[in-house]
């Protein structure tokens, strides 16, 4: 039996299509290892990651896994403004 002792959450803002987006852009990767879901605020939208697992070193290697994908499809995106 495999216990999740460690989660950290990445928050993002931002419009609805460029949160929409980076969620569509890290969908692909091992969906077992994090959970993804936009909410709606006043004024924006924020794409709330939270990932858990076993171990820090896990958690930290599937956040870095993370963040390497969002900054190069925020790179896209911007190339694309």
């Amino acid at each position: 039996m495999s216990m999740e002792s460690v989660s950290t959450t990445l928050e993002i803002n931002g419009s609805r299509s460029h949160i929409e987006a980076l969620l569509a852009g890290i969908s692909a990767d091992d969906p077992d290892t994090f959970d993804a879901k936009i909410i709606q605020n006043k004024e924006d939208f924020q794409l709330k990651i939270v990932v858990s697992g076993e171990n820090l070193a896990t958690v930290r290697s599937t956040v870095d896994d993370l963040l390497a994908c969002l900054g190069a499809i925020e790179s896209t995106l911007n190339s694309l403004q």
